[in-house]
């Protein structure tokens, strides 16, 4: 959620390669699919369960990549807020995949 202001695509491999505009522009695209998917599950719209376990997955990998890139010099995921998002969807995914297996 924060990872624009964040600029989370300069701590990307790959992405960390391309200037600011480049990086956002690319960022940005390559979420809609995930924030579809997202919506989808939500939506209670044919529900999938092996879509909701992929998102819940997805969110745990993601606190374990943030971790993995904690001390890249470029990242600058340190306030609280980023950390209660990060930490938050990995949790609840984590606690849905509990709950569902």
């Amino acid at each position: 959620m924060d990872a624009i202001r964040c600029k989370e695509w300069r701590i990307f491999p790959g992405l960390s390669m391309l200037n600011d505009s480049w990086g956002y522009k690319i960022f940005v695209f390559a979420h809609i699919p995930l924030l579809f998917f997202l919506f989808l599950g939500l939506s209670g719209q044919g529900t999938n369960e092996r879509l909701i376990s992929g998102l819940d997955i997805f969110f745990i990998a993601h606190v374990g990549l943030h971790i993995l890139f904690l001390a890249h010099k470029r990242n600058e995921f340190k306030d609280w807020i980023s950390w209660t998002i990060i930490l938050g969807t990995g949790f609840f995914g984590l606690m849905d995949l509990t709950i569902t297996l």
